[in-house]
């Protein structure tokens, strides 16, 4: 197939941002024409608010440039993965307009939700589900900016008015089965959503988990956990050597957690390359959430991927995965129960054998690039199915 992949790409990559590459990788090495639809938030420094609500609301630069883009290599199928801000949902009536199936991977909340992550005030936020997101203007959920939030709220209010959401999609993917869950109790059609999960591609291979220390690999933020963390760690006293990797806005509470516990250690930038190094030599990643995600988290699979057991917030898209033989779910915001947990795996060394052993099959069976591969084929080939019975229909004709 020839296929177009789009995706804005966030200032700090991320994620969302690792998925697209590795479904690039994927795609190409199975033969298919990959071709792609890319913009970065570094173009966003030059623009005025106006200019940027305007294009978060309906690009025009991205719709025209998307439509010539089809025009010239009439992809079979176009999948887009983030469109915000400068993509915009515009773009998906750009695909339409050519009759080219659309395919979208709902990575977050965004379309239920201002901030994308059901997340306010400390805790999970389920206020605007299945409702146009009004009542996010008066918290500031987005960015903490009235008129930011204001901008979000105005495209999602638009484009759920105009029927984007049902009409200019052909089919998307929930990298979970709660993520489906929430996007159909906020109104997408059940019939419409496929689960597949993200995954790591290439393989990199078990790791030896003999670092003896705890690894968290992610962004430094409140609705992660981190306060989570770095209470544990005060409860668990130097005992359990902890190395953090990243950056964000609470980097200040690890830098001082680290002043006083020098069992912590604060990587700020570990390059991609080495992440797997870090997680496969760790005894256990730890992924203290207090938000839904809307995915499992890619850096779990990668811990699964290198053989590294996981224990993770009991919530959202975590409690379906971890803590099957692969790791430990505790309490979600409870650091007594996260460090009773590190405690129990640190003093077992038989059990934490079988959680590696249980954290790699869980990745063969689950999440390695094959099984994907197949999923995310049969997506597109009933993306195009469903396109064209809505053409036929359309016409007057009746579907086969």
């Amino acid at each position: 197939m020839k296929i177009l992949l789009a995706h804005n790409f966030y200032k700090n990559p991320g994620g969302e941002d690792q998925c697209v590459a590795a479904e690039t990788g994927l795609l190409t090495s199975h033969g298919h024409d990959v071709m792609h639809y890319f913009v970065s938030n570094e173009a966003t420094d030059g623009l005025r608010r106006a200019d940027l609500a305007l294009r978060t609301l309906w690009s025009f630069p991205a719709y025209r440039q998307i439509r010539a883009l089809i025009r010239d290599r009439r992809p079979d199928v176009v999948h887009f993965h983030n469109t915000f801000p400068l993509i915009s949902p515009g773009a998906l009536h750009a695909v339409k307009a050519e009759s080219i199936p659309v395919v979208q991977t709902l990575h977050n909340y965004r379309l239920l939700c201002a901030n994308a992550l059901l997340f306010r005030d400390g805790k999970p936020c389920e206020d605007c589900l299945g409702r146009i997101p009004w009542r996010a203007v008066g918290p500031r959920c987005y960015r903490g900016s009235r008129s930011a939030t204001t901008a979000v709220v105005a495209m999602l209010s638009v484009h759920r008015l105009i029927g984007t959401w049902r009409s200019a999609v052909d089919a998307y993917i929930a990298p979970s089965e709660f993520a489906r869950q929430k996007f159909i109790q906020g109104g997408l059609p059940a019939d419409q959503i496929a689960v597949k999960p993200n995954f790591a591609y290439p393989d990199p291979g078990a790791g030896n988990g003999c670092g003896g220390y705890a690894v968290y690999v992610g962004r430094l933020s409140f609705e992660k956990g981190i306060d989570t963390i770095l209470a544990a760690w005060k409860l668990l006293g130097g005992t359990v050597p902890l190395k953090i990797a990243g950056d964000g806005p609470q980097a200040s509470a690890v830098m001082n957690a680290c002043s006083r516990d020098s069992a912590i250690e604060w990587l700020r930038d570990v390059p991609h390359e080495h992440v797997y190094d870090l997680i496969g030599g760790a005894a256990v990643l730890i992924l203290p959430s207090e938000c839904y995600e809307g995915a499992l988290p890619r850096v779990v699979i990668e811990a699964f991927a290198k053989a590294t057991p996981v224990i993770a917030a009991d919530l959202g898209a975590m409690t379906g995965t971890v803590g099957h033989g692969n790791g430990l779910r505790f309490l979600a915001g409870d650091p007594a129960d996260l460090a009773s947990k590190v405690r129990f795996v640190f003093s077992k060394p038989d059990r934490l054998r079988q959680m590696r052993r249980g954290a790699r099959e869980t990745f063969e069976t689950s999440f390695s690039a094959e099984s994907n591969y197949e999923m995310l084929t049969s997506i597109y080939a009933r993306a195009i199915d469903s396109c064209r019975s809505r053409a036929r229909a359309s016409l007057g004709l009746e579907t086969a």
